[in-house]
């Protein structure tokens, strides 16, 4: 879990999408990643995760569901949310961590 903490310790946000291979649900929120990703290029760090294949992260920071999307800033986690969220609203919630 020291890369997890390397990976967060930023002054720009970092939104971790935590995910599943062949979840419906985060397949429609990657095309939003994506979108937000070409929108905020220099002011949003992205980082994806499998859930599958980071059993103790996930345990660790109580992931329940796919998609899980977290926002943090200088290593302290300032926003997160379970399901599908919309571009605008991750959009504005990145613009309010910069």
């Amino acid at each position: 879990m020291s890369k997890f903490g390397d990976l967060i310790n930023s002054t720009t946000p970092v939104l971790i999408q935590f995910t599943a291979p062949h979840n419906a649900e985060c397949e429609q929120m990657q095309q939003t990643i994506e979108e937000v990703a070409l929108e905020m290029a220099e002011k949003l760090t992205i980082i994806k995760i499998d859930i599958q294949k980071n059993k103790e992260l996930v345990e660790a920071l109580r992931i329940k569901t796919a998609p899980t999307l977290m926002v943090y800033k200088n290593g302290v986690m300032v926003w997160r949310q379970s399901g599908i969220t919309d571009k605008n609203s991750l959009v504005m919630i990145a613009k309010a961590f910069n």
